[in-house]
């Protein structure tokens, strides 16, 4: 019992997890807003490529 107690207070002191949470944070705050620039951009990037394909392909 003394071994899980004692076990259970190294856990908790220490905080490399803490660094893992922390680049968990940032990696999903980096997809909200990769995520968002693409569906606010998606659109006028869709009309540009086909404007540009569009002059391309006509003769």
């Amino acid at each position: 019992m003394n071994a899980l107690i004692a076990a259970a207070k190294v856990f908790a002191h220490d905080e490399e997890g803490i660094t893992a949470i922390e680049y968990g944070l940032i990696a999903a705050t980096m997809v909200v807003a990769v995520g968002t620039a693409f569906a606010l951009l998606g659109p006028a990037l869709r009309t540009a490529f086909t404007t540009i394909a569009t002059a391309i392909t006509t003769p």
